[in-house]
């Protein structure tokens, strides 16, 4: 029997609290079931992330109209995706939130424009767009109508992309075409042992090469933060991911033509810390910790990585000095020697071009012997992917200050943020090298003759050698150049670099008229 519509004002009222109620609270065992695996439900996702009180839904009484398969008969308030708007830490977000417990999270149609929406007015008003991911792909009852919704939630991850960021945390499944969405965005978490990305799972790749793969090897958030390097942080569990959003989004303005906020700081900006003179070692070929010369340098030692777990030979991130957001870059000399290989380049590269997007100056790092030699490498295409490094640091407008620690060899010093890439300023500690090769490698290339004919061949290598590296192996015949602005005591850099970047403050850089650039890809 149809139920008789409500007449008086209490009854609407009753009626809307009755349908939101059913739409909060849709679907209680399927919530139960996902707080067994560890997971939150959509809105509990969106209230832990968003300041308390802040979060306003949109389309809540949204439903699809599907009527094959008997989907008629199921047709829940909202979908399966919460949306709307609220704050982090008092700025204005935009927020979806897929919805496992609704078809398994599965985009549809109006899923679809629920989350286009809600893309299309974060880029109206100019502020970060969120999206929670936890979805079984797409809802096989639509057919090409779902995956005509996806298409239309790429072409505006495309249009938001330099413009707003763009901030995905995968915190369950996500396959098929349902990854390109995230991986069009600036930033992807994912969290261990409950979130997966794959094209495909591991039936199909039984079934189609006969390899055998678990869910977590294949997709899982360690082989995506470590292998693939698809993903850029790697939380322990949704409370740490939500926690660590937030942080982020500190660092991050809301869109391209504004600044990152500036957080006072009580870490003096004339700080000088005599532990960043022993940094480097004596002996040139002894590994160090690149990390510890940054923590030493930007306000209170924070320095929030990203790619941590992917190419170790290189580190990115965000720090403050003081209180700029700045974006870190660094050749890490114990890994591989901080050589640049294919996944640094492109790492590096991306993390470059994100900071030029969004106004946050870039302060890198070098100590690069040179890039990692090999077949491998080679066929691999070491030399496309290192032009995207040198790349992105050439086109980046953003004020460039570089800090050359020890080696700067070959290539590689040009790529490192040089002054030829238009790097606004270029510092060197006396421990710096800028060379086309080690002394060694020179030597043996220059006077292999020479030694070859000398009696005592090998006590001839090393005269030269030493010859070499008081003529070379040092950051003055640079500096005679003016490819070096200034030569500095190592304690002296964080200072050195707040005075730059306060002279900076005004950088204006236009660049040529033109469609876009292109990039080696």
């Amino acid at each position: 029997m149809r139920q008789r519509a409500p007449e008086t004002y209490e009854e609407r009222i009753a009626q809307l609290h009755e349908l939101r109620a059913a739409a909060v609270h849709s679907a209680p065992e399927a919530e139960e079931k996902q707080h067994a695996r560890g997971k939150y439900t959509a809105r509990e996702r969106v209230e832990k992330l968003l300041d308390e009180g802040s979060f306003q839904e949109l389309d809540t009484f949204v439903r699809h109209r599907t009527y094959d398969f008997d989907m008629q008969k199921n047709r829940p308030w909202g979908d399966a995706v919460v949306t709307g708007v609220g704050t982090i830490e008092g700025r204005q977000v935009c927020v979806f939130s897929q919805d496992f417990t609704v078809f398994g999270g599965s985009l549809g149609e109006v899923m679809g424009e629920k989350m286009c929406k809600i893309m299309d007015l974060a880029a109206k008003i100019g502020c970060p767009i969120i999206g929670i991911n936890d979805s079984g792909g797409a809802r096989i009852q639509e057919g090409v109508v779902s995956l005509g919704a996806y298409g239309n939630v790429f072409l505006r991850n495309v249009r938001c992309s330099g413009v707003i960021p763009q901030i995905s945390l995968v915190m369950g499944p996500c396959a098929g075409g349902a990854v390109y969405s995230p991986a069009i965005t600036d930033f992807i978490f994912m969290v261990r042992e409950t979130s997966h990305m794959f094209i495909t799972g591991p039936d199909v790749i039984k079934t189609v090469t006969g390899e055998e793969v678990g869910f977590e090897e294949l997709g899982g958030a360690m082989s995506h933060n470590t292998k693939s390097g698809v993903a850029h942080f790697a939380s322990d569990d949704e409370d740490a991911c939500l926690q660590d959003c937030r942080f982020l989004l500190s660092f991050l303005p809301s869109n391209n033509l504004q600044n990152a906020p500036r957080f006072p700081s009580e870490d003096d900006p004339q700080r000088m810390d005599e532990e960043l003179d022993d940094v480097v070692p004596d002996n040139p070929n002894k590994p160090y910790d690149m990390r510890d010369a940054v923590r030493l340098i930007v306000d209170d030692g924070e320095f929030f990585e990203v790619h941590e777990h992917h190419a170790k030979n290189i580190i990115c991130g965000f720090a403050r000095l003081d209180g700029w957001s700045v974006g870190i870059v660094g050749n890490q000399p114990n890994q591989l020697a901080g050589v640049l290989d294919i996944a640094a380049s492109a790492k590096a590269a991306r993390f470059v071009r994100t900071c030029d997007a969004f106004n946050i100056p870039l302060i890198t790092f070098c100590d690069v012997p040179g890039f990692l030699p090999g077949t491998a490498q080679e066929w691999g295409g070491i030399i496309r992917h290192g032009a995207k490094l040198l790349y992105a640091y050439a086109e980046a407008t953003v004020p460039k200050i570089t800090v050359i620690t020890r080696k700067a060899y070959g290539g590689a010093y040009d790529v490192m943020a040089s002054k030829h890439l238009d790097a606004d300023f270029n510092f060197a500690w006396p421990t710096a090298e800028v060379a086309v090769m080690g002394p060694e490698g020179a030597v043996n290339i220059i006077y292999r003759r020479d030694i070859a004919s000398s009696p005592t061949p090998d006590e001839r290598r090393q005269k030269l050698m030493d010859d070499y590296k008081a003529r070379f192996a040092n950051p003055y015949t640079a500096a005679e150049r003016g490819y070096i602005d200034d030569v500095i005591v190592p304690r002296e850099t964080r200072p050195r670099l707040i005075g730059a970047l306060h002279t900076l403050q005004s950088k204006r850089q236009a660049g040529p008229k033109r469609k876009h650039g292109n990039i080696p890809l």
